[in-house]
């Protein structure tokens, strides 16, 4: 049997603001990896310019963002065991955060040309 899509029942915006959380940590210089525990430090998020920001070579439409700068989000997402908040500054990706299946990389995360 194929795993449940979405087994927490996150919300659209819930589930794209992981995404990018996911993302940010795949990047060493806006995160930091505990090798020991797995977990993933972002303690720099970044900031719009126009209608899109940049995460490595990948391109964020600003519309796709909106949950970054949302507490209630944040605080769904650590409810759920995915991170641990420290709104607005900065949080704690868990394991499970890291590896929760948004089905949504492809999605909000464009190729750059520039």
């Amino acid at each position: 049997m194929a795993p449940k899509k979405n087994p927490l029942k996150l919300n659209p915006l819930q589930l794209k603001t992981l995404t990018l959380f996911q993302e940010l940590a795949r990047h060493p210089d806006m995160s930091s990896r505990n090798e020991e525990t797995g977990e993933v430090v972002l303690s720099q998020l970044p900031r719009p310019h126009g209608d899109h920001f940049h995460v490595g070579h990948r391109v964020v439409l600003s519309r796709d963002a909106t949950g970054l700068q949302n507490q209630s989000v944040w605080l769904a997402l650590e409810r759920k065991g995915l991170i641990r908040s420290g709104f607005p500054m900065a949080l704690i990706m868990t394991k499970e955060g890291l590896e929760y299946d948004t089905g949504l990389r492809d999605v909000i995360l464009h190729g750059s040309d520039h």
